[in-house]
């Protein structure tokens, strides 16, 4: 079996994956560029999934399986991957441990007015004027219960929080005192503080939350998207926090990326703009790899309960 890897890797999982199954072939490159030329022989591809074009499966004529070591699918060839029938799973899920303590620490930013105390460090002003607020014993919705919305509400739940959570199906999950399908979100805003968005994106949640949603929430709630940028439309949510429907946003994914230099979201004073880390980790590829390595052993003993499996006739 010739396993094929456009994911750049250190050296140190390269030796490691070796050593673990001795009896494959392995070709590691530092992107697609480079690995193209192997892709004929290639039976496993993994990859971050934005480097996959129809072009390329045209030309692996033998691969059956791709692992993308992240969890967005917005880039991959769904319909060309449906056609050849080529198994894709991703590492959806090891985002939860990162991405849930941003939440916590953005929302901490924001009730506890680092940006203000940062301000007054810079000016060496002594100033105790900053209007503090706890975010204990307040209310959370999740829009998106997955992994990294359960991990999110179980640390909203050391706060004493509320967790409500939305989801497609509105099934109940752990760590949510509620789950509701998505149909019901604009009803659920009117009593919450926070509101957090770690949606994937799909025709379904393309410019999911809209004006109305934004005005349904109260002045003092503050949203945070970490999910996908197409999510809300630009226009719609600077509106929403220049118009003061809420008191502030978190924003770690955007419609445009990098987001333009020119941008109004820079100069807001009530956005907090961070360049899409929020799920960034130091144990992100020794996870990911291990999720690769669960189902490179379900492959070779010629297994089909695969870890993280995606529908790609629904990206996810």
């Amino acid at each position: 079996m010739h396993i094929l890897f456009s994911a750049k890797i250190s050296e140190k999982h390269r030796t490691a994956l070796k050593n673990n199954h001795a009896d494959l072939t392995f070709n590691f490159c530092e992107g697609m560029e480079e690995a193209e030329s192997y892709l004929p022989k290639a039976d496993v591809l993994v990859t971050y999934g934005e480097d996959v074009t129809e072009a390329h499966l045209e030309k692996a004529n033998q691969l059956k399986w791709i692992m993308v070591i992240s969890a967005g699918m917005d880039e991959m060839p769904l319909k060309t991957l449906e056609k050849k029938d080529i198994l894709v799973t991703n590492a959806r899920g090891i985002h939860k441990v990162p991405m849930a303590e941003y939440v916590i620490s953005m929302l901490l930013q924001v009730y506890r007015k680092e940006k203000q105390l940062f301000e007054y460090e810079n000016d060496h002003v002594w100033g105790k004027h900053a209007h503090m607020e706890e975010i204990s014993n307040r209310k959370m919705l999740v829009a998106g219960t997955g992994a990294i919305g359960q991990e999110v509400a179980r640390l909203a739940k050391a706060f004493n929080m509320t967790t409500v959570g939305v989801s497609r199906s509105g099934r109940q999950v752990e760590h949510f005192d509620e789950t509701y399908p998505n149909t019901e979100l604009e009803g659920l805003l009117g009593d919450v503080d926070f509101v957090v968005s770690v949606m994937p994106s799909t025709p379904e949640t393309y410019h999911f939350f809209e004006q109305r949603h934004f005005k349904a929430m109260p002045e003092h709630a503050v949203f945070l998207n970490m999910g996908r940028g197409d999510a809300v439309s630009s226009d719609v949510m600077l509106e929403a926090v220049q118009n003061g429907d809420i008191a502030h946003a978190v924003l770690d994914v955007f419609e445009e990326e990098p987001l333009p230099e020119d941008h109004p979201f820079w100069d807001e004073a009530n956005i907090t703009v961070t360049p899409h880390l929020s799920g960034v980790s130091s144990q992100y590829v020794t996870r990911a790899l291990g999720i690769f390595e669960q189902n490179l052993n379900v492959l070779k003993q010629n297994g089909t309960e695969f870890v993280n499996q995606i529908d790609v006739t629904r990206g996810y």
